[in-house]
């Protein structure tokens, strides 16, 4: 299986949602990352009571949330502006905005045209309203040392990471040296799903 397979999880008996679509879009005049916060919080809520109420596959307390590049900055807005997940895996990230100044994804203004727009969307922001949530999910990050993409420079975690850690929030840093924005070497991916399982272990005991 691929190396971000969820098999892995799933023979370890975790209920896996892979690939599950958090569609942002506009509506109107408003471009769809006017409301992309909005938009995924409640993409993400829809998901977790599916699984949690509908299908009572999975117990609301132990849910955890994760991704790689674009899916790593989301699970930070996720962890920030919710209470839905016990933990998060965020990737090779980007979480302030600001440092990609002229663009990203389907944001075709620049910092200057969408001064709003990029400061909502950096999750480094709201890192004291993360630190306020009911309940803090605790974040793992992982990055490649040598991420060659210009969104995605490995000080994107290094910065979220020293913020997190400011506000008191339970978080780990694993740079990966070598690696890139896809990870390649053996000894990096087993060394990543070992500290991803280990980072997951906590929730595996019922919460007493």
């Amino acid at each position: 299986a691929h190396w971000a397979s969820p098999v892995h999880w799933a023979a370890k008996g975790w209920v896996v949602m892979d690939d599950f679509s958090l569609p942002v879009v506009g509506e109107g005049d408003a471009l769809p990352n006017d409301t992309f916060v909005e938009q995924i919080i409640a993409g993400a809520t829809a998901a977790v009571n599916y699984v949690s109420n509908e299908r009572k596959v999975t117990d609301p307390d132990r849910c955890a949330v994760g991704g790689h590049s674009y899916g790593s900055f989301m699970t930070a807005h996720l962890l920030s502006h919710t209470s839905l997940f016990a933990a998060g895996i965020g990737r090779s990230g980007a979480f302030n905005r600001t440092l990609t100044p002229m663009g990203f994804q389907s944001e075709d203004r620049s910092l200057w045209e969408a001064t709003d727009t990029y400061i909502t969307m950096s999750p480094l922001i709201h890192a004291e309203k993360y630190s306020k949530q009911d309940r803090v999910g605790r974040m793992l990050l992982i990055h490649g040392e040598a991420d060659e993409n210009s969104g995605t420079f490995c000080m994107q975690s290094e910065r979220y990471f020293a913020a997190l850690r400011a506000f008191g929030i339970e978080s780990r840093l694993v740079l990966l040296p070598l690696e890139r924005h896809s990870y390649r070497a053996r000894e990096s991916i087993l060394h990543m799903a070992h500290e991803m399982e280990e980072w997951l272990r906590v929730l595996e005991d019922p919460v007493e």
